[in-house]
């Protein structure tokens, strides 16, 4: 068994009666009311679900198992020779809630080399694809193609205990996340680079090696490993991360988990946030002739938007009331690696003026930057242009924290998700509206 697995195992046990208390003891202590503006609102708000990998603190943004991203930036082991921390240390603090050393994190990173491989079969599923696939219709397919290989399902056919769950899903969880850059790359390489595909080299890291198959040199393994940590868990209720916990809650797979999590994360609403704020950002450079204008003139700018009833993409955050800590570790990067770019001089122009317009328009509740700012004008410096990948590589980052919550899921044995609807008739009543 490897050091991750037995920690885990240990974690396990001792975290099995506190929510057996739980549900024993305390199951009719009430959390909150529920509205109707929630019932019809998407449950927005509603506290109905648990997860102990991340919380999303208004004031000090994500923390992943309490930890804030400033502190896992800096307590997690760095790759040798690289700014960024291991992926798969990370993966092991997602798991078990203690910062690892880099022992620790090489183990996790050799388990993941032992697992990467992947089967031939997933490729020429790839390649029998419509060329006009979209890359997350590629990743979905590529994903729940491996269905067969699951070992969950292979023990739960042979009559495993249920208190042995999590051990396989663990199984299955560590063979798909090792085998996701390959397939990221794979998909890239196939479908924009005219099949010239990169084979991986099994003594990198998970960041340095889906660099070096995308054929991106340095410092892109650290923008990979920074994009797949900042983007990994963001609690149980977005609707990629829910996704995945509904399914597996049916004791589906996490192959199929992760397939309906990666078609959750493809929505509008969702995932895509990233390439549309690049989108707006290259055509504000147009309409200026590539000119970077003055904080005056971008002043000017932005309250033109706004007051033509437009909005400025990228600004506001549905629970964050600060700036994104994700936005400001990827600007502490850009300061460092592309001060000089054109379009990050506009983001930072943005950043710059933008909050305290939107605070004396006095409409928008969090006038600062969210992640998905900047993260697409540093996918395109580094030359990766073509929008549609970038929700892959947020896919390839949430599925981390989605496959700890399951393994998690499994290993407190939570029950399959059964909401209650009731009807539009029964809402009218309730508020004593007649009809």
């Amino acid at each position: 068994m490897s050091r991750l697995k037995e920690k885990l195992a240990e974690k396990i046990e001792a975290w099995r009666p506190r929510t057996t208390r739980l549900v024993k003891e305390f199951g009719d202590v009430k959390l909150g009311d529920v509205t109707i503006a929630q019932a019809i609102g998407g449950a927005r708000g509603v506290k109905c679900l648990t997860t102990d990998i991340s919380y999303l603190d208004p004031f000090e943004g994500i923390r992943f198992r309490g930890f804030t991203i400033p502190e896992v930036m800096e307590k997690l082991p760095k790759v040798p020779g690289g700014e960024m921390p291991f992926v798969e240390g990370f993966f092991y603090l997602l798991l078990t809630g203690e910062i690892p050393d880099e022992k620790d994190a090489k183990d996790v990173s050799e388990e993941f080399s032992k697992r990467h491989v992947v089967p031939d079969y997933v490729f020429n599923v790839l390649k029998q694809l419509p060329p006009e696939s979209h890359p997350m219709a590629m990743l979905s397919a590529a994903i729940v193609a491996m269905e067969s290989e699951s070992v969950f399902v292979q023990e739960y056919n042979a009559g495993i205990s249920k208190m042995d769950y999590w051990k396989a899903t663990y199984e299955d969880g560590l063979n798909l996340l090792a085998k996701l850059p390959t397939i990221a790359a794979y998909i890239y390489r196939l479908k924009y680079k005219n099949g010239d595909i990169i084979k991986g080299d099994d003594k990198l890291d998970m960041g340095g090696n889906f660099a070096h198959m995308m054929g991106i040199k340095k410092p892109y393994d650290d923008v990979a490993r920074m994009y797949f940590i900042l983007h990994s868990d963001h609690e149980s209720g977005n609707v990629s991360a829910h996704t995945g916990h509904l399914v597996a809650s049916a004791l589906s797979d996490v192959y199929y988990a992760i397939s309906g999590m990666i078609n959750g994360l493809a929505g509008p609403l969702h995932g895509l946030a990233n390439q549309e704020v690049l989108r707006w950002i290259q055509d504000v450079y147009e309409k200026k002739d590539g000119k970077v204008p003055t904080e005056e003139e971008m002043k000017k700018f932005v309250w033109d938007t706004l007051n033509s009833g437009q909005v400025i993409p990228g600004f506001g955050h549905a629970v964050l009331r600060k700036t994104d800590p994700r936005y400001m570790a990827q600007r502490e990067f850009c300061l460092k690696h592309l001060p000089d770019d054109p379009l990050f001089k506009y983001v930072d122009l943005l950043y710059k003026v933008t909050p305290p317009i939107l605070q004396e328009q006095g409409k928008a509740k969090n006038p600062w930057p969210n992640v998905d700012a900047q993260s697409g004008v540093i996918q395109w410096y580094y030359g990766l242009k073509e929008y549609d990948f970038y929700t892959v590589l947020f896919g390839v980052g949430r599925a981390l924290g989605v496959v700890s919550n399951i393994i998690w899921d499994r290993a407190l044995g939570y029950p399959i998700e059964r909401p209650k609807s009731i009807t539009t008739a029964m809402m009218e009543e309730a508020a004593g509206i007649k009809n």
